[in-house]
């Protein structure tokens, strides 16, 4: 098969690799809290995996510092085992202390 026309570059998010960086996800409005692991993250979402597969809510919120102020709330686009696929579902950060801008690309 021969092409004669351009090839055409595929424009994607920016992502981050991040090793397994220990991170926190809170389900029930906070009532249940878990260490996992980011394997990516972009502006649009993030790649987690936790230490043993269990039963994740359609929506959670992602905590990326140690000190746990600042919550960003995800929803579960895809499970695969202990892997989840995290979208960003709003711009706003739920913070315990003051709110300020989201950019969970930048806080890393």
């Amino acid at each position: 098969m021969t092409s004669n026309g351009a090839r055409i570059k595929v424009s994607r998010e920016p992502r981050r690799q991040l090793n397994n960086r220990a991170a926190w996800i809170t389900v029930d409005d906070g009532a249940t809290e878990s260490e996992c692991a980011v394997v990516d993250v972009s502006p649009g979402g993030a790649k987690i995996t936790t230490a043993v597969e269990f039963d994740v809510k359609d929506r959670l919120a992602l905590t990326l510092l140690a000190d746990h102020s600042k919550r960003y709330p995800c929803e579960v686009v895809w499970r695969r085992g202990n892997t989840y696929g995290l979208k960003f579902v709003t711009a706003d950060v739920v913070a315990e202390t003051a709110p300020e801008a989201a950019d969970p690309v930048g806080v890393i």
